[in-house]
């Protein structure tokens, strides 16, 4: 799967981990930074990740920044992308078959490490249920 991941400096770590578990697991990943910790501004990496999947029918991306608002707030103000923000593997479950994410957003400050990859691996692998949700979809685009 095609996949983009990006954050900032309340998010790193929980990227650098994600990113190599990821690539483990034989995903193509694009990262889009930060690539250290100092302090950054969320956008600059929120942006190229939503561009990615906006151009990448069928891809998906991760966020990750300190409440996981920033980023979402960003990322939703392409076409096409649905970010989710995300803190229970019940909401990342709903994400994927209710609204058809295709951006996870992992608030670093208040969820675990493995919450994050549960959360991350619920995303991938859960599918869009389509049906009455589908109706709903695709009444989001303005």
């Amino acid at each position: 799967m095609k996949l983009a991941i990006g954050g900032d400096h309340a998010g790193f770590e929980y990227k650098q981990c994600l990113y190599q578990e990821l690539l483990t697991g034989g995903h193509e990943i694009e990262d889009f930074g930060t690539y250290n910790d100092g302090s950054v501004d969320y956008p600059d990496f929120a942006h190229p990740v939503a561009s990615f999947v906006e151009a990448n029918p069928g891809s998906k991306g991760i966020l990750v920044c300190g409440s996981g608002n920033g980023v979402a707030m960003v990322a939703n103000k392409h076409a096409g992308v649905r970010a989710a923000v995300c803190w229970t593997e019940e909401a990342a479950k709903l994400s994927r078959q209710h609204n058809d994410a295709n951006i996870i957003c992992i608030p670093a400050r208040f969820v675990s490490p493995q919450m994050a990859r549960e959360m991350t691996h619920i995303f991938l692998t859960e599918v869009f249920e389509g049906g009455r949700h589908a109706n709903r979809v695709g009444k989001i685009s303005c």
